[in-house]
């Protein structure tokens, strides 16, 4: 079982990450408020707007690591990825069904760091965030999701 630490959106697609204590999650749709919400996100090769990129969620073991292997110091907000978790291997939850809260995310996909992240952030995330920069996730069904929320598998 995880845990959700923190939380934020990202109002448009190259101003700052906003902290949040909760968020409402909309089915099909992702985080109210959020850039991929509004359909105004950075999708790096994808022909389909938003398709599976509703939620992102990253692991603080990931964080450290960059800081540890690569000596790059990356905050949550530097991620832009909307959940920063612990206590769980997003990388297993690729292709399942999970839930966060009271709502139910299905894993899409491994979020892989892309050059827009290292252009907004001056580091070089490529290398460092590979198969660990987070999940990509699809909203399944609707509710809040708050810091301090259990992540649990079926």
């Amino acid at each position: 079982m995880g845990t959700v630490l923190e939380i934020q959106l990202g109002p448009a697609r190259t101003k700052p990450m906003v902290a949040v204590d909760s968020i409402r999650v909309v089915a099909g749709k992702g985080i109210e408020g959020d850039r991929f919400f509004k359909r105004a996100g950075t999708y790096e090769g994808t022909g389909r707007l938003g398709a599976g990129r509703e939620i992102t969620l990253i692991e603080l073991s990931s964080l450290r690591a960059v800081k540890e292997e690569h000596d790059i110091e990356l905050a949550f907000a530097e991620t832009r990825r909307n959940i920063l978790v612990e206590g769980i291997a997003l990388n297993d939850l690729v292709g399942k069904e999970f839930r966060v809260g009271a709502v139910t995310l299905r894993g899409m996909r491994l979020c892989e760091p892309c050059r827009h992240l290292s252009e907004l952030t001056g580091k070089e995330l490529v290398r460092a965030l590979c198969h660990r920069g987070g999940l990509n996730a699809q909203a399944v069904t609707t509710g809040t999701i708050s810091r301090g929320d259990a992540i649990t598998t079926a």
